[in-house]
């Protein structure tokens, strides 16, 4: 058998939303042998790589793939035929040349992605290699500690809570499968706490509650409750906390708990949280174009917590490259559609680590069935991972196959 790549296949699929997007598969000799499907964000950055919707009103409500579905038939499988299937980066960087823009706009990053995830499942199985195994070579790989999203709001939920989530962390465990189960009896332990007090109402896109509560402060007590509810403490389960702070950012000012704040008044707000909680991460804490708030906040408080870069970064080595210039955080999100292409997200993950960054790979809030960023996890070393509350199965996924991929790999370590 050789490993060229003999045709692309591709077609709408629906997300976890209900929303379209685009599914891709590669064929190796005229065999289906890798398949991937893309997801889809709600809360973007700016600076995201363009996810390619058709816009006709009257179908999907504009949010058709139509286009990015043919752009993989008949533009990118021509340029990709013929190459082999097992050359990650040759692959890419013909998609990359193809495409011509520097954000994705001509074929869309949803085609680009869906092309080159599958390429990637095809060449692991190839090799008839786990992907995990494929992606990481002799590196091994490291089984990521998990953020739970188990109390959502922001634009991932109808409520009146602006900070988009409440994760806990299950640090201080031995293992993959411990710290994945002490994570599970907390979630269970806040829909009993919310219960009790008459707050349990639906949830939100990523599988967590969504309570309507007086201040976002409450959304950390309730975090408390449910930790130390399940039989934990607060030493061996952290929180981490994803702001979106752009999304509450307008007039030069952030818009929380009903009051109009400066950055400087933000960052102190936060200061006294880490005081009073065990937050070990935050995620977003202000909003993508204030440098300024995120280097002095790094400054301050980066010694004692996670201060991770999403839509700061959008996992492009560009904006990263800015970030690390200016202290702007210490560590970077990873979500994959946000570039467009495996072998850029590897790059940009590089340059992280490179500078003494941590990376945590992350799912959307607009999931698929797909596994891919599980075994990126573990392949990449990256050893954090954020893929939503463990129920729907758009999120379950993940943490079922890294629950399978721990029965070949047993290391698993805290970056805390």
């Amino acid at each position: 058998m050789s490993n060229e790549i003999s045709g692309l296949n591709a077609r709408m699929v629906l997300d976890s939303r209900g929303n379209p997007t685009v599914e891709v598969d590669c064929y190796v000799d005229g065999l289906l042998m890798g398949r991937a499907a893309v997801p889809s964000g709600a809360s973007t950055g700016a600076y995201e790589a363009l996810e390619m919707r058709d816009g006709d009103a009257s179908k999907y409500l504009g949010k058709g793939v139509t286009q990015a579905v043919e752009n993989v038939t008949q533009r990118i499988e021509e340029a990709l035929v013929g190459l082999p299937v097992d050359e990650q980066k040759i692959i890419d960087e013909v998609m990359i040349e193809l495409d011509g823009t520097p954000n994705k706009a001509n074929l869309g990053a949803n085609a680009m992605l869906g092309a080159s995830l599958a390429c990637l499942h095809a060449g692991a199985a190839v090799h008839e290699l786990p992907l995990w195994k494929y992606i990481g070579g002799v590196s091994g790989g490291l089984m990521p500690v998990p953020m739970l999203n188990i109390l959502n709001g922001g634009a991932h939920a109808a409520s009146n809570v602006d900070v988009q989530e409440f994760m806990v962390m299950p640090h201080g465990f031995d293992t993959f499968e411990e710290g994945l189960r002490a994570g599970v009896e907390t979630y269970h332990s806040l829909k009993k706490e919310l219960k009790a007090d008459g707050l349990l109402g639906g949830v939100g896109d990523e599988g967590g509650f969504a309570p309507n509560l007086p201040a976002n402060e409450e959304g950390l007590k309730y975090m408390v409750r449910a930790i130390e509810g399940a039989g934990y403490s607060v030493e061996e389960m952290g929180i981490a906390l994803d702001v979106a702070a752009t999304e509450f950012y307008r007039d030069d000012k952030y818009h929380m708990d009903g009051k109009a704040i400066s950055s400087e008044e933000l960052a102190s707000i936060y200061s006294g949280w880490l005081d009073d909680y065990p937050i070990l991460s935050i995620e977003d804490g202000f909003a993508e174009d204030d440098w300024r708030g995120w280097s002095n906040f790094t400054k301050a408080e980066g010694s004692r917590v996670q201060i991770v870069g999403d839509d700061l970064f959008v996992t492009q080595a560009e904006r990263l490259a800015q970030g690390i210039e200016l202290g702007a955080a210490n560590a970077m999100l990873v979500k994959v559609n946000q570039v467009g292409t495996v072998t850029e997200t590897l790059e940009s993950m590089d340059l992280a680590s490179s500078n003494g960054f941590n990376n945590v790979i992350s799912h959307r809030s607009g999931e698929t069935e797909d596994v891919t960023i599980a075994d990126l996890a573990v392949g990449t070393r990256a050893g954090q991972i954020k893929t939503g509350a463990p129920a729907r199965s758009d999120r379950v996924a993940k943490y079922n196959q890294l629950l399978r991929i721990a029965e070949d790999v047993k290391e698993y370590r805290s970056p805390f």
